[in-house]
């Protein structure tokens, strides 16, 4: 790949995780001077059309200078795994539907793409929980999307 990637994230409901890990990858890639002007979308398994970004999500992206209000989400679409370079899942699940969908060569999870070798690992939905509970879930692709970007960068650069 030599141009900036276009990256879809998908969760379940396109309401918590990924329309977060999705602003926070994007603003990521934004102050990467190899990575601007890389695209990232989101989008669910089982998402209800049209949904806000659930409360909890808003809350810690504004918390991050991040703006999410303008969020709906989308059902996950062969027509969309298509276009991107790559998709990047919280689950094995979500990872299967994507395959299933044509993705096979280009999915993983957020957490297999970053390097981290636990198999199974998976990224806990927040959803219905507190705040704090997303605030978690933040710090948690904090350290996730830094590996991924660092390796956008040097497959880019190739």
């Amino acid at each position: 790949m030599n141009r900036p990637p276009r990256i879809l994230v998908v969760c379940s409901g396109n309401t918590c995780r990924s329309p977060l890990a999705a602003a926070m990858l994007a603003a990521r890639l934004e102050a990467d001077p190899v990575l601007r002007g890389g695209e990232v979308s989101s989008a669910g398994t089982s998402a209800w059309d049209g949904s806000p970004a659930a409360e909890g999500s808003y809350l810690v992206a504004l918390e991050r200078g991040l703006d999410l209000s303008h969020h709906r989400a989308r059902v996950l679409t062969a027509e969309q795994v298509q276009r991107a370079d790559l998709v990047l899942t919280m689950t094995t699940a979500h990872s299967r539907r994507v395959a299933d969908l044509g993705g096979a060569s280009k999915v993983a999870t957020l957490r297999e793409y970053a390097g981290e070798q636990q198999q199974g690992a998976e990224i806990p939905d927040p959803f219905g929980g507190d705040v704090a509970d997303y605030r978690r879930t933040a710090e948690l692709f904090d350290g996730l999307l830094d590996a991924i970007v660092a390796r956008l960068g040097r497959e880019v650069a190739r």
